[in-house]
C-alpha cells in the first residue's frame, strides 16, 4: 500500500488512498434488501413465500410456504430475481418473502 495513489475526499476534507475511497463509494452505492420481517437478504439466499401469489402470464399460483432457492438481488431494494420450475423471469417483491 505504500505506492497507492492518494486522492482528495471532498466529504471528509482529507487525502485518502484511492483504493479506500473506491471501497467507500461502492459501499455507499450498495442497496440493502430486507425481507418481510427485516432480515437482510443476499445473493444465493433461500426464501419462503409468506402469501399465495398469482403469477402473471404463467397461469399458475405460487403457494404460501413455497421455497425459492438461490435468489439474485437487483438494483431495486424491493425486487428479487429468482428461478422456479416452469416460470422464466420470475421477480418477487421482498415484502412477500421470508429468509430461511
Amino acid at each position: 500500500m505504500a505506492d497507492d495513489d492518494y486522492v482528495y475526499d471532498e466529504e471528509s476534507g482529507e487525502w485518502v488512498p484511492a483504493s479506500e475511497l473506491a471501497a467507500k463509494r461502492a459501499a455507499a452505492g450498495a442497496v440493502e434488501v430486507r425481507d418481510s420481517v427485516g432480515n437482510l437478504l443476499a445473493d444465493g439466499d433461500s426464501v419462503t413465500l409468506i402469501k399465495d401469489l398469482p403469477v402473471k402470464g404463467a397461469g399458475q399460483t405460487l403457494r404460501r410456504g413455497t421455497v425459492i432457492k438461490s435468489i439474485r438481488l437487483t438494483g431495486d431494494p424491493q425486487e428479487i430475481d429468482c428461478r422456479y420450475e416452469g416460470i422464466k423471469g420470475l421477480v418477487l417483491r421482498a415484502e412477500f418473502v421470508k429468509k430461511r
